[in-house]
């Protein structure tokens, strides 16, 4: 009976069962969506204060401008650099799988992929765009409307401000601390319903799609989730490695955020927890704070791995002959796409739309064999964003001398002494 207390068996059991429900009563499991929908809707609530207070909290804490510039440069580079390798490996594998290869296209619904194709001709390229859209047009209004990398903008200044000031600051600081304090206390008490969102969104992708759309496209699925296995194992793990850390010991301590995600297929649900956590990992606030928020925008390693894989795929299920050159230059056309691939309903499909419009011989409406299954690789995606932040941040703190080793130690020996207990 107290192992069914624990979190962690209780949203494990919610996916097992919502795949039944979803399986044997599809019309029933479509509508249990409105249980995730809850769930992500109040945490979505708290992002955006816990975010904006984690930042100015870590930062107005710092007192030092320069070292915030040096962690985030630091950050930028680390994310370039490994979500390159991530869409370099999604094209390798894909390659040598060769999933789409013959394929059938001839029932290919081309309307189907029209609101994609819109939003990303809306969507304007460039650097001034996009730093017209990551500049809000008032300070409350970006927390307001919960858009990241607005927040993210506004807490630096805030917090940059605040420590320029020092001591005149410290009752504002205070009162900063409590307010997180409160924020995360609120977020324990939503995340008592997980197990709920997990089994309605896991009824309600089966019971919309059902077990043959993972039949159908089943080759291109397993090459995904074989390819972002690989790459969070090899990359991330041999990143691990590197600073001193065994990814799977990781893996295992951050797994309450991994199940929330698989449930959700969302990372957004699992932020503000695996914050806490890296915090309590050993990482300080000051770059938990930076590079986890950023890294939402910024490091998308599972997107990136599926956006190449993608890309591919409907070029080979098109007989599109692809010369390493035209690889070459989709790769760096994603290198720039995919970093707009945060905060958009849809992202995924409509980065993809986006990319495609650049290479006219790779029919964009191909992004219509993918949609049956997306929903099942969006979990795969979404837990490789998870992890590949949480590696970023831990990886930062280390580079940076900003890493508790105490405090790690202390943290591993009780999640020991738990899972002793549990078993």
């Amino acid at each position: 009976m107290k192992l069914l207390k624990n979190l962690t068996v209780q949203v494990v059991l919610g996916i097992i069962l919502g795949i039944i429900v979803g399986f044997t009563f599809p019309n029933f499991g479509v509508e249990l969506k409105v249980l995730a929908d809850i769930f992500i809707k109040l945490i979505k609530m708290l992002i955006a204060p816990i975010i904006f207070l984690t930042v100015v909290i870590g930062i107005g804490g710092m007192g030092d401008m320069k070292k915030v510039g040096k962690i985030g440069g630091k950050a930028l580079i680390y994310f370039e650099i490994v979500s390159t390798i991530s869409l370099a490996i999604g094209f390798i594998v894909v390659h040598i799988l060769q999933p789409g290869k013959g394929l059938d296209t001839s029932n290919v619904d081309a309307s189907a992929v029209s609101a994609f194709t819109k939003a990303a001709a809306e969507q304007e390229s460039g650097f001034i765009p996009f730093i017209m859209n990551i500049l809000p047009s008032n300070f409350f209004g970006a927390i307001a409307n919960g858009e990241l990398l607005p927040i993210l903008v506004c807490a630096v200044l805030f917090g940059l401000a605040a420590a320029s000031i020092g001591e005149a600051a410290a009752p504002v600081m205070k009162v900063c601390v409590s307010a997180s304090e409160i924020f995360f206390k609120i977020i324990g008490m939503v995340m008592i319903i997980s197990p709920l969102a997990a089994f309605g969104a896991m009824a309600f992708t089966i019971g919309s799609f059902g077990m043959k759309s993972l039949l159908n496209l089943g080759e291109l699925m397993l090459g995904v989730y074989i390819t972002m296995a690989l790459f969070i194992i090899l990359v991330l793990g041999g990143i691990m490695k590197f600073f001193g850390f065994n990814i799977f010991k990781f893996l295992a301590y951050i797994k309450e955020e991994i199940l929330i995600v698989l449930g959700t297929s969302s990372s957004e649900t699992a932020l503000p927890g695996i914050m806490k956590k890296l915090e309590k990992f050993g990482c300080s606030k000051q770059v938990v704070g930076l590079v986890v928020p950023t890294g939402y925008s910024f490091n998308l390693d599972g997107t990136s791995i599926y956006l190449s894989m993608a890309a591919m795929f409907i070029a080979q299920a098109y007989g599109v002959d692809m010369t390493l050159g035209s690889q070459i230059m989709l790769l760096l056309v994603l290198m720039v796409t995919s970093k707009g691939a945060a905060g958009v309903t849809g992202s995924g499909f409509v980065t993809l739309a986006a990319t495609l419009a650049v290479f006219p011989a790779i029919p964009v409406a191909g992004i219509a064999l993918l949609i049956g299954v997306d929903r099942f690789m969006s979990e795969a995606r979404a837990i490789t964003n998870l992890i590949g932040n949480s590696v970023a941040t831990v990886a930062i703190s280390k580079m940076e001398n900003e890493f508790d080793a105490e405090k790690h130690l202390e943290t591993m020996k009780n999640a020991k002494k738990v899972q002793i207990i549990e078993s």
